[in-house]
């Protein structure tokens, strides 16, 4: 399974996509943990005391997992994950 990173998600782990050792049947919680395990950097990013952060969106194939069973997500062959970070940026014109 892989998760696909953005912004300084993907900095942190030094790559944009990272495969970790899930499979269908497993949980998307499942899966995040491995992504921490492998690369334990992202745990003070992605995690506000054991849980995930507010501001931290965990999507599969697009949706976020907090509109289905959140970490208890199952896993299905074919799945997309993705972490996003909140995203800001832009300037005003004055």
């Amino acid at each position: 399974m892989e998760w696909k990173l953005f912004a300084d998600l993907a900095e942190i782990a030094g790559d944009r996509t990272v495969g970790v050792d899930a499979a269908p049947g497993d949980t998307v919680g499942d899966a995040l943990d491995a992504l921490l395990d492998a690369h334990p950097a992202l745990r003070d990013r992605v995690l506000d005391d054991g849980a995930v952060a507010d501001h931290i969106n965990v999507l599969r194939n697009g949706r976020s997992v907090r509109h289905d069973e959140g970490l208890e997500t199952p896993l299905e062959a074919g799945d997309e994950l993705a972490l996003f970070p909140p995203v800001s940026g832009g300037s005003l014109d004055r």
